[in-house]
């Protein structure tokens, strides 16, 4: 099986499992004749908050939940203002009982950071649409009608002039790109990477973990080496040795027509970890220090 239709099948296995077709709209899933499962307790720490209200979504005709993670003491720092982090997939990012398989524990990290004095961040996560996930994370047009019409524009139009916005008006951020960082895995990776190209006036790093650049296909990768991002943008790009098919050939693909694009060696980390495959307990475990190179002070 080519690595475009392994990804495809996960992707929409993935779909699936967070519609929880078989919950009964409490969070425990439906009884069976022999069995009923429990839903799994939360690991979100005290500093994670759904946002009250879910936004609407320009043009997609749906409305999204926001999961917001605020710096251990937030509420205590006066007018202190902090970077953000905008990331896709919100269900899997700081609680196991929401997530697909295995949480980012991007709240656990980025606490311990914060009590190390090494980093302090807002996240912004925002949850996936499910069924709609596959499309909304993909900008470009299906050509292989596996995927269906592409609905990425949408999605990072309504990050920048709905869901931004309104966290800057409602907390206290650092609200320029030097201080402004996106970042996804898989479908999400993809989407990161584009919105850094499609908004360089937004959007100052990103963190770009193993990258789904086959959906895209031909189109997305003549994207990334026609339209770079900002010299002064940092790019993290990240990929598992044993993620299959075309995925390491693709970022090493990407990330030498960066460099021949002339965007900066300092400014773009490729990272191509032995023996990792793709899944969310990898993703976790390079979090930390994504973000620390993402988010160091600059000179």
């Amino acid at each position: 099986m080519n690595s475009s239709l392994v990804h495809a099948t996960r992707l929409i296995s993935f779909a699936l499992v967070l519609s929880c077709t078989g919950c009964d709209g409490s969070g425990m899933l439906a009884a069976t004749p022999d069995k009923v499962v429990p839903a799994k307790a939360s690991t979100a720490q005290p500093n994670v908050s759904l946002l009250p209200q879910l936004l609407d979504m320009p043009g997609l005709n749906r409305q999204r939940q926001l999961r917001i993670y605020l710096p251990p003491g937030y509420a205590e720092s006066g007018d202190k203002r902090y970077p953000v982090l905008y990331m896709h997939d919100g269900q899997n990012l700081f609680d196991v009982a929401t997530a697909y398989a295995g949480e980012w524990q991007v709240d656990e990290s980025l606490n311990a950071l914060a009590k190390a004095g090494k980093l302090e961040l807002i996240v912004v996560g925002i949850d996936n649409g499910q069924e709609k996930r596959i499309t909304e994370l993909n900008p470009w047009p299906d050509l292989d009608s596996k995927l269906g019409a592409p609905e990425g524009e949408a999605y990072v139009n309504f990050i920048v002039k709905v869901v931004k916005p309104m966290i800057d008006s409602q907390y206290r951020t650092q609200a320029e790109p030097a201080h402004t960082g996106i970042m996804g895995s898989s479908m999400g990776g993809l989407i990161s990477h584009y919105a850094i190209t499609r908004f360089p006036s937004v959007f100052g790093m990103a963190g770009v973990f193993s990258p789904s650049y086959w959906a895209g296909g031909a189109p997305a990768l003549d994207h990334f080496a026609g339209k770079p991002a900002a010299t002064d943008a940092r790019l993290y790009l990240l990929m598992g040795e044993k993620e299959g098919g075309n995925m390491v050939s693709n970022v090493e693909k990407v990330n030498a027509a960066l460099l021949r694009g002339g965007h900066p060696p300092a400014n773009l980390s490729l990272k191509i970890t032995p023996g990792a495959g793709h899944n969310e307990a990898f993703w976790a475990s390079e979090f930390e220090r994504a973000v620390l190179w993402m988010f160091a002070p600059g000179p």
